[in-house]
């Protein structure tokens, strides 16, 4: 296949690129700087500026493209990052695929577990409906940005990943350090649930997806065993052969973060489970956390 890329030089853009590579699939980048090989096409979101001739002939378009959401402190000016470069540039993408004489089949843009809001104890399917805040607010929008390659007739696949697992970055690799340390700790009551999937099964499903006709809509990236945060916490000084014994205290949680970011990052509560991939055939390399945690760490590379 020749798949067009958004998003390409993140953590799941590169394990996703090398993977469709190694499979002899051939991939062109949409980057924001001077291309630097035929295999680049420029853009720009936020001017709105796409060139639309170079997309023709590609048989599928991956969209990962956005502002790190847990990276930095949330900041008026950060927030604002967040949903413009999400919703400006699906939408621009959508909009170019829609005007192409040969569009491509399928459309995969990226989206997060973040559409469900806090809902504690709850099982959250793909059938289940959206929750209340800034991300869940910033989802739909974003999902919602897609919309004229889906009326233009390419199938549309929205898929709600939770916190991907890879200790090449993300969240993962910034607990390494802590937790190595032995003052790593569960996060507020640690009672909240943890949706999550490895850097493997993330591309694995988005694969999975591009080459599964049947699959459209929203798709939840979750592997089928989340856990409480309690629970990732004791299986990763498991993995570490660390104690995990002292909590993080919620009040330095707000210093570093500030209360918003704490709410619906670290101490929101998603119970997602991945009823269409299971339902489509999908196979899960890491379906356990104690597992997942044992080969990433023993790995030094990760990826498709």
């Amino acid at each position: 296949m020749r798949v067009l890329l958004t998003g390409s030089s993140g953590l799941v853009g590169s394990a996703l690129t090398r993977a469709l590579e190694a499979d002899g699939h051939h991939v062109t980048r949409l980057v924001r700087r001077p291309p630097a090989s035929d295999h680049e096409i420029r853009w720009d979101p936020a001017r709105g500026a796409i060139d639309s001739a170079a997309l023709e002939g590609h048989d599928a378009a991956v969209n990962l493209a956005g502002a790190g959401i847990g990276d930095r402190r949330w900041t008026a000016r950060h927030k604002a990052a967040i949903r413009e470069s999400r919703v400006q540039g699906t939408g621009l993408l959508a909009r170019a695929l829609a005007s192409l004489d040969r569009p491509p089949a399928v459309l995969a843009s990226g989206s997060a577990v973040g559409f469900y809001g806090n809902r504690g104890d709850e099982e959250l399917t793909e059938e289940s409906g959206p929750g209340t805040g800034f991300l869940a607010d910033v989802v739909r929008e974003w999902e919602a940005a897609t919309a004229p390659a889906r009326q233009a007739g390419i199938r549309v696949a929205t898929f709600r990943s939770g916190v991907v697992l890879s200790t090449e970055g993300g969240a993962l690799r910034r607990q390494l350090l802590p937790f190595r340390a032995g003052v790593g700790g569960r996060l507020g009551s640690g009672e909240q649930w943890f949706s999550w999937i490895s850097i493997g099964d993330e591309v694995g499903a988005i694969r999975h997806i591009l080459g599964n006709a049947d699959i459209e809509g929203p798709v939840n990236l979750t592997a089928p065993g989340p856990v409480t945060n309690a629970q990732f916490t004791r299986a990763l000084g498991r993995a570490l052969r660390r104690p995990t014994v002292l909590p993080t205290p919620t009040v330095a949680l707000w210093v570093l973060f500030g209360r918003e970011m704490v709410a619906e990052m670290l101490l929101t509560s998603h119970r997602v489970l991945p009823a269409v991939l299971t339902a489509s055939g999908y196979s899960f390399r890491h379906p356990a956390v104690d597992a997942a945690l044992g080969d990433l760490l023993a790995k030094p590379r990760q990826g498709g």
